[in-house]
């Protein structure tokens, strides 16, 4: 008979265990993005911002072809990583870019979370390369988008089937948290829903307002 016990499962994300990827969220891009309503985008790739900082996330922040064709980084992602340059890249492909590869290696994570446009083409590339060297591959859903829904929603197919695990930015910023007695975030985690959360936000914001309700306290 199996014996439960009180502690997280393997697969559960933690602030130590991963490198985030953020991949071209970048004007030009965003602006045939069509699975995804762009202020939604923008929002959800801020959360994620936010989220990693916070929480000290390994992060490689990417853009392609910046300066001469699909323009700067959201300034919502560069303002969570003041100082931190984006590695510019000609490749479609992140994960054959040298720069990109050696940073990953410095960093020496097993786990890779992905998240940037398109979906089909700038992380599909990345996912299915890194999954093919062996690396653990996760995918945050909402932070990607592509020309279509259809286009979208086959690449999240594809790398899901590869071996890829899907999720969406509300649920990176709580597995990070994952228990409001860790004080040390607590109020990082509610203040970054708050503003990014949506109607999750909203009820926090009500909730602390009305009657100062406070989670696991």
């Amino acid at each position: 008979m199996l014996k439960a016990t009180a502690s997280p499962g393997k697969a559960l994300l933690t602030p130590t265990d991963h490198t985030l990827i953020l991949i071209d969220h970048q004007s030009q891009m965003a602006f045939a993005t069509k699975s995804i309503d762009p202020v939604l985008l923008r929002n959800n790739a801020a959360l994620v911002a936010k989220a990693a900082a916070g929480f000290g996330v390994s992060t490689i922040l990417t853009t392609v072809a910046e300066k001469s064709f699909s323009g700067p980084m959201f300034s919502e992602i560069k303002a969570a990583f003041p100082g931190v340059a984006a590695l510019d890249r000609t490749s479609m492909n992140t994960w054959e870019d040298e720069h990109v590869i050696r940073e990953v290696n410095r960093i020496g994570k097993n786990r890779v979370v992905l998240g940037g446009l398109w979906t089909s083409v700038c992380i599909v590339g990345p996912a299915l390369s890194a999954l093919d060297q062996g690396f653990e591959v996760y995918v945050i859903a909402d932070a990607c988008g592509d020309v279509s829904e259809e286009a979208h929603d086959r690449a999240m197919d594809r790398m899901v089937q590869a071996g890829a695990q899907p999720m969406t930015s509300l649920q990176y910023l709580l597995e990070l948290q994952r228990d409001w007695a860790r004080t040390g975030t607590y109020e990082l985690t509610t203040g970054i829903a708050k503003v990014n959360g949506g109607g999750y936000g909203l009820g926090i914001d009500y909730a602390k307002s009305m009657f100062g309700a406070s989670e696991g306290h």
